[in-house]
């Protein structure tokens, strides 16, 4: 073979093992890429927050759940449907019904169907007769585990998560304090318990109370007297947390998602669709998501329970009247037009 021809034999044989080469580091790197993308999808997992809700839906519950379950931030655990709005078996069937539109196998146990001590009462007349009237939902596919407390499975998701879990309580507390009461323990594993109710002066259930606190205000008290860490947004700042007409007109653009809240909203009385619709419950998620958009205050809590008028009153003692240590963070405001706007982008979510 002359010089000429070993020289391109050479060159080809360079050319091959440079082509194969390089076909072999863009593999590896594509392999690499699969590797980090699942290696970041497993961090990502890992640090979302989990999360515990204890809910009686209840129309402005369904936005709630719809809201936790879809958002990034949130790893829901556990629902624990309560009697409230509703009867339990309606508040667990309501919850059933949002998890199967929404494909969320989440595990469902129902918690109490009665308050600790008071007789039953409901806000049937807000939410309608089922509670989530208004939409045909499609058939059930969610299953309920109905052999297992409620508190039981509160502490068997936090025994046996490696993070900190968040309570949140959109209904009344009842489920929430028998858990407490009975693994008092396990609150050095609860980050915080956040809550929708109460109310800064006045009431939709009594003349000073509100419905999730005043339904059940002896389990109000023992959450508020447990020493956990608890952030509150009381009905005041529920009524500024408005959804005007122009925000439920772009939600009905949104699919099936938009038009079955549209049409839920339509039978909600919890407001107008005039005047604003009170998102109340969801107010309970943007505290954990999107805390920045409300004023907070440290102060303490009191729960009247003895009270003939006033019993299931919440005190909260925004100027230190009463000299007691602050137990709560209550939101005192929320930035109006940034709630919405974030309210129309987490239901989009939901999609």
């Amino acid at each position: 073979m002359c010089d000429q021809q070993l020289k391109i034999s050479r060159q080809k044989l360079y050319n091959v093992v440079l082509f194969n080469t390089t076909l072999y580091n863009i593999f590896e790197n594509v392999f690499r890429y699969k590797k980090l993308k699942e290696f970041y999808k497993m961090v990502d997992k890992q640090k979302k927050k989990p999360v515990i809700i204890s809910t009686d839906p209840g129309i402005d519950d369904a936005v709630a759940i719809a809201i936790a379950t879809s958002n990034e931030t949130l790893d829901v655990k556990l629902i624990v449907p309560i009697s409230g709005n509703v009867s339990l078996a309606k508040t667990t069937l309501n919850t059933q019904k949002l998890l199967t539109f929404f494909n969320k196998p989440i595990r469902v146990v129902p918690g109490s169907n009665k308050p600790l001590l008071r007789p039953v009462k409901d806000a049937s007349g807000v939410h309608g007769k089922t509670g989530m009237d208004g939409y045909p939902f499609p058939e059930i596919k969610i299953p309920v585990d109905n052999k297992t407390l409620a508190a039981t499975a509160m502490h068997q998701v936090i025994s046996e998560s490696t993070e900190p879990v968040t309570l949140v309580g959109i209904g009344p507390l009842t489920d929430i304090a028998l858990f407490i009461h009975q693994y008092p323990d396990d609150l050095k594993k609860v980050g915080e318990i956040v809550l929708m109710g109460g109310s800064l002066g006045r009431g939709n259930f009594g003349v000073l109370s509100e419905f999730n606190f005043g339904t059940d205000p002896e389990a109000a008290k023992i959450v508020f007297t447990s020493g956990a860490q608890i952030r509150v947004a009381p009905m005041e700042v529920g009524r500024q947390a408005k959804i005007m007409p122009e925000t439920s007109n772009k939600i009905k653009t949104l699919g099936s998602v938009g038009d079955m809240f549209y049409k839920l909203f339509s039978k909600y009385r919890g407001g107008s669709f005039n005047k604003g619709l009170n998102m109340y419950d969801a107010l309970a998620i943007a505290l954990v998501i999107k805390p920045e958009l409300f004023e907070q205050v440290e102060t303490h809590v009191e729960i009247e329970t003895t009270g003939r008028y006033t019993a299931g009153a919440s005190l909260m003692d925004l100027k230190g009247y009463l000299g007691m240590p602050n137990n709560a963070r209550v939101a005192t405001n929320v930035d109006t037009k940034q709630f919405e706007d974030w309210f129309v982008k987490e239901i989009a979510k939901t999609m």
